[in-house]
């Protein structure tokens, strides 16, 4: 038997050679109008839904013991809270990038992967709003003091603190986000419309579907609504985490005081992020089947984004450093020698190692074509740009100016819970939008093939 010739990822198709337009609409409805549901869904369902109940355990004590259940001390008032949310958010970003950003660049390869990043964006941003939501301890108390309307008090939140920059950014990304995700189904959900069995399901996507009958009418505000809600994202995917990256950047704080913060921050967002489109795209491509959309040059063009997004990040560590020496701040010099000695130590280094050291193996093109390598790399970045956040954080503010008052920090029990239980969360969406959702563009895999061109002009 003759061997099959090696094909370079980076000059293979988009879509696998051989599909028409409805092979490619029975292949990506099939999964979600399955009448049996697969089972290794119900375990891993199961599995993600149990973790996700750790959330209500955690809230429930929160609500009754107030924040002291946390770790936060004095002078680390800043804990597993603003680790967490940072993180998050970061891991939304790519979603944004991959629908708004590569559609103005006519980036074709995204058409595969954007629904489910898109996912990813939303339910990663509602994983995020749990820790603001819930770090007062009391929501309901402290929403009166926190909300914009006037009162006979005269109070109003205090508009120049990032904290309520936050509030707004996070909200107008999720808004947008989410409308621009729900335009791009509703051509599928047409599609599922008229495929369903069952009257159920079939008036559902009926309904979401908003009466899509595929006029030319339909198509060109369809069109037209996409585009412009992909230009007003495109700004969002810069303006969120740079305004996150205030929070540290606009205070006074040694290792916190640096303006190369907001394009340091943005640079790691979209890096966690595709490590996390990566993590998610292996495995959903391998148990559904979809290597001929998902196919090995959507996993090269994200591995070589997510090199390139880490050396920007290695960047902005090397430059951390030299600010130091080169300031001659007593301060700062203190503050990235504690990072790098002090008792935090072997956090800094084990970042530097998943950050900057295992990235760079994706230099070499037989380990950024190893789907299990890509895999690995993936979870290895998604931790170390935790432990990037939660250096940054801790390392900052466990040794202030006053001796007296520096001390160590940890999460508890219920910090780790919390953080455990929004993984879960995440998944078991995830899980959900998977199933009862095409996580593959219909549409937009149509205009991809051979033929679409043709069947454009005379269609």
């Amino acid at each position: 038997m003759a061997s099959t010739p090696h094909v370079d990822p980076a000059s293979a198709p988009i879509i696998a050679p051989g599909h028409t337009f409805r092979t490619v609409t029975d292949k990506i409805a099939s999964i979600v109008l399955a009448r049996r549901t697969p089972l290794h869904w119900f375990l891993g369902f199961a599995i993600a839904f149990g973790i996700a109940q750790l959330v209500l355990l955690t809230i429930v004590r929160l609500l009754f013991w107030g924040i002291g259940s946390w770790g936060v001390t004095v002078p680390v008032g800043w804990g597993f809270d603003i680790i967490n949310f940072v993180w998050w958010i970061g891991i939304g970003h790519a979603g944004t990038l991959i629908s708004a950003i590569l559609l103005l660049l006519k980036q074709e390869w995204r058409t595969s992967i954007n629904r489910f990043a898109e996912a990813m964006t939303l339910f990663a941003v509602a994983c995020a709003a749990q820790y603001p939501l819930f770090h007062t301890g009391r929501p309901w108390i402290a929403a009166y003091w926190l909300l914009p309307y006037p009162n006979t008090m005269g109070l109003w939140p205090n508009f120049r603190s990032p904290l309520i920059w936050d509030v707004f950014a996070v909200t107008t990304y999720a808004s947008v986000s989410a409308v621009f995700w729900y335009v791009g189904l509703i051509p599928d959900f047409a599609t599922l419309r008229d495929r369903a069995k069952n009257k159920l399901m079939a008036m559902v996507y009926g309904v979401a579907s908003m009466g899509w009958r595929g006029s030319a009418r339909h198509w060109h505000n369809y069109e037209s609504a996409y585009l412009l809600l992909a230009g007003l994202a495109t700004p969002l995917v810069v303006s969120v985490h740079t305004v996150v990256s205030f929070d540290f950047a606009v205070g006074v704080l040694p290792g916190w005081h640096a303006t190369i913060f907001p394009p340091y921050f943005v640079a790691g967002a979209i890096y966690a992020g595709f490590a996390m489109v990566l993590t998610l795209a292996i495995p959903l491509r391998s148990w559904y089947g979809l290597k001929d959309f998902i196919t090995d040059r959507h996993l090269d063009n994200m591995a070589k984004v997510m090199l390139a997004t880490g050396l920007v990040v290695a960047y902005g560590y090397a430059m951390e450093a030299f600010f130091a020496w080169y300031s001659a701040s007593s301060w700062e010099l203190f503050m990235i020698q504690n990072r790098m000695f002090g008792p935090y130590g072997h956090m800094y280094w084990a970042l530097i190692l998943c950050n900057v050291v295992a990235p760079n193996t994706l230099w070499w093109p037989r380990l950024r074509h190893s789907t299990a390598w890509l895999f690995f790399i993936s979870l290895v970045v998604s931790v170390g740009m935790w432990l990037e956040r939660y250096v940054i954080i801790v390392t900052s503010l466990h040794r202030d100016f006053l001796p007296s008052s520096w001390g160590m920090y940890q999460g508890t029990v219920w910090d780790w819970s919390f953080f455990i239980g929004t993984i879960g969360l995440f998944l078991t969406l995830m899980y959900l939008f998977v199933r009862f959702l095409p996580a593959i563009s219909m549409f937009e895999m149509k205009t991809i093939l051979p033929g679409a061109r043709v069947e454009e002009h005379h269609g």
